[in-house]
């Protein structure tokens, strides 16, 4: 009987000490993540301009941004359009760049230089001089595509139809860090397998196949779900790519519209910045940031489910 208060007392203390060494990430959690989600879903409820104090709308907001507001749809469909083929191609170029590299015998601290430094360059002046570079009347590429005999090179950023291409050759222009992430995922593969596959009669493709890919599938995973997270937040190169190519840069007092040419750049955290800093809609901007909170929650839960079966069948 007497034992009964001193195991409480120990249990108390051993849940005080837990406490006070989850303490910091409890703080963080709850300043940088819960009160943020939190404070978002009920200002997407509230009609809020940011002058005047918050008046409860109910779900109209969701209402408005989904079935009203023009660019909503125009958004979500050019932010899909990145994920799918900007992952894609991201991936696969970061792989196949990171496998030629790891094969090639001399100069290969050139060649591991030469694509890794354009990722340390910044976002906007990497996107400024791409848009000069492809600019479609000045730029250079244009020009050598003419002499090359293309009569009618392409319009690049100033085309709708080429302006999300040409965001996806800025993005592999960067492509340094996937490589560096894909060559140490290379190059740990151990070679007693190869040799192994070799021995049982196994030729490039049996090896890249049953070898290679299986020992490098967590990566390719990691990848695909990073990719997908840093291309629902996709919007610096967006809009400065559509600032320089509208000529619209810099303007004191300015207001400079998203989506340039023709809406074809239209991404979600664009249309978040616009509704909230442009049209000071505070309300559905929360409408649409919860709906991309929520899109990235539903993305991110499927790629694992997906990864965790294809760990399962290895």
């Amino acid at each position: 009987m007497s034992l009964a208060p001193a195991l409480r007392r120990k249990r108390r203390k051993e849940l005080a000490t837990a406490a006070g060494f989850l303490s910091p990430w409890l703080i963080g959690f709850g300043v940088f993540f819960a009160y943020p989600l939190i404070a978002t879903v009920y200002f997407s409820l509230t009609h809020y301009d940011g002058f005047n104090p918050p008046s409860f709308v109910g779900f109209k907001n969701y209402d408005y941004v989904i079935t009203k507001f023009p660019f909503f749809w125009q958004s979500v469909r050019n932010t899909a359009w990145l994920v799918v083929v900007m992952v894609t191609l991201r991936t696969i170029f970061g792989m196949g760049i990171g496998m030629l590299i790891t094969k090639i015998k001399t100069g290969g601290g050139f060649f591991r230089t030469a694509f890794y430094l354009p990722y340390l360059a910044p976002p906007v002046a990497a996107t400024i001089a791409f848009a000069f570079l492809f600019n479609p009347g000045t730029g250079p590429v244009n020009h050598y595509l003419a002499d090359l005999g293309i009569a009618h090179p392409p319009g690049w950023f100033n085309d709708p139809n080429w302006s999300k291409p040409s965001l996806v050759l800025l993005s592999l222009w960067g492509i340094g860090d996937l490589m560096v992430i894909f060559m140490a995922a290379l190059l740990d593969v151990p070679a007693e397998q190869y040799e192994a596959a070799s021995l049982d009669g196994a030729n490039s493709w049996h090896r890249w196949r049953y070898v290679t890919l299986p020992n490098i599938m967590p990566i390719i995973m990691f990848a695909v779900i990073t990719g997908v997270i840093q291309t629902l937040q996709y919007y610096t190169q967006a809009i400065v790519a559509g600032q320089v190519a509208s000529g619209q840069i810099g303007g004191s007092g300015q207001q400079f519209e998203p989506g340039y040419p023709n809406g074809s750049t239209w991404t979600l955290p664009q249309l978040v910045y616009n509704i909230g800093f442009q049209r000071f809609d505070y309300g559905a901007a929360c409408v649409v940031s919860i709906l991309l909170f929520l899109i990235a929650m539903a993305c991110t839960s499927l790629l694992m489910r997906r990864r965790s079966g294809l760990m399962a069948e290895d």
